[in-house]
């Protein structure tokens, strides 16, 4: 069956091309809905962003409305959104994965705004043309804003409503960003996915859990307490598909229930998961609900390194170590094996690529399986290339072109690793 639903998301040119690259999507248009005055053009729309602004009283000044009639010719306008009408066909792809896509596309709980883009115009909002979407945009509604309640965000402001009438937009506005390959295409997603809470992995990694009596460590721990029956905790199962299941850190870091637990001097736990940074038994600080990788090890920075250590600022605050630091004097000559993150656990380097550059910092010429990611640096007034982690985003160096026969240099801050010799490799 062919249907049609609109979503607005921020700036329609980035969501146009978002829902046109889904299989099953027959067509996405830019356009413009929720509005209740005729034939909305784009600077119209832009013009009543902000209809109680000074600017947008002078606007309508050179329409020829007078100073006294102002507010009375304006009280009841409701301005459009940029929207994108979605034509797809329902038999090769479902309305609900598309109205999750666009859950996960913005911030639904930015209020006339995504992002730098300040006005209703840019308002959340989706516009359902049949029941059965109307009862899906609710229920993912409802779902989503656990998700987003569970890391942190706010409540969702996305209007739902269904669709009057969708007005396309300009010639020029429509498959923009396939016409302007560098044009303005922001992401102003939360990062929050829905999981597949049924996925036979996932499921089967949750029946593992061990029911056996935890009790503390000597030394730093992490300890996550998850629900009783974790196949019921939407939450639990999050953060560990997430990130247990892809630690591989020093810091020991186990899985527990409430009642599993035992001899911790910790507070109650409320709710589930919580996730627990513990040394010698005792909580040091907590965290109650799922955690994203990034968050999880900025917290586990601040515990593992503390927030006033070399580690720290490096890591995140894109420090630098000293030249010939103890660290590095400790790395330098090491037997074979790999440099993994040292909040992760994941293997960056291998000394196989490692060369003395004679600059005082690890040297090597290239990265382990991908696990590092570049980012342009223009600090300090220069224009370098970041390398940092992709399982934990910490900043790791830089990368420059002067490395042995032609290869790159990747230049490593030796204290945010941790080396693994090859036979625990």
């Amino acid at each position: 069956m062919i249907l049609d639903i609109v979503f607005a998301a921020g700036c329609f040119w980035g969501v146009e091309k978002h829902f046109e690259n889904i299989d099953g999507v027959i067509d996405a248009v830019s356009g413009y809905a929720g509005g209740n005055y005729e034939n909305p053009n784009y600077d119209q729309v832009l013009s009543y962003r902000n209809m109680q602004s000074k600017d947008f009283y002078e606007f309508l000044k050179t329409l020829g409305f007078a100073d006294e009639t102002l507010k009375e010719k304006t009280k009841d306008i409701v301005n459009h959104t940029e929207a994108v009408k979605v034509t797809y066909d329902s038999t090769k792809v479902s309305s609900e994965k598309l109205i999750k896509s666009f859950w996960e596309i913005h911030d639904p709980t930015q209020k006339n705004r995504q992002g730098n883009d300040v006005g209703n115009n840019y308002r959340s909002a989706l516009f359902w043309t049949n029941d059965k979407q109307k009862s899906i945009a609710h229920k993912t509604k409802s779902d989503f804003q656990a998700l987003l309640t569970a890391n942190g965000y706010g409540k969702i402001v996305t209007e739902i409503q269904k669709l009057d009438k969708f007005w396309p937009a300009e010639n020029r506005h429509q498959d923009y960003l396939a016409k302007n390959p560098n044009g303005y295409c922001p992401d102003h997603s939360t990062g929050i996915k829905f999981i597949p809470v049924k996925d036979n992995e996932l499921l089967a990694q949750s029946i593992s859990q061990t029911n056996e009596i935890i009790t503390p460590l000597m030394g730093k721990e992490i300890l996550v307490v998850n629900s009783e029956d974790i196949n019921t905790c939407f939450f639990c199962l999050h953060f560990k598909a997430d990130v247990v299941s892809k630690y591989q850190g020093s810091t020991p870091l186990r899985s527990a229930t409430k009642s599993t637990i035992k001899d911790f001097d910790i507070d109650e736990v409320i709710a589930t998961p919580t996730i627990f940074f513990i040394e010698n038994g005792k909580q040091v600080s907590k965290h109650e609900g799922s955690l994203k990788p990034i968050q999880f090890y900025e917290q586990l920075g601040k515990f593992k390194f503390g927030e006033s250590s070399e580690e720290y600022n490096v890591a995140f605050n894109k420090g630098t170590d000293p030249r010939f630091c103890q660290k590095y004097d400790l790395f330098k000559n090491t037997g074979e094996g790999q440099f993994v993150d040292a909040l992760s656990g994941q293997p960056l380097f291998d000394t196989k690529y490692r060369f003395n550059s004679g600059t005082g910092w690890l040297s090597f010429t290239q990265p382990v399986n991908e696990q590092v990611y570049e980012k342009p640096d223009y600090s300090y007034g220069m224009n370098r290339v970041e390398i940092k982690s992709k399982s934990s985003d910490i900043h790791l160096g830089h990368v420059f072109n002067d490395g042995p026969d032609g290869k790159s240099r990747y230049c490593i801050n030796a204290t945010v690793l941790e080396f693994r010799p090859a036979k625990d490799s």
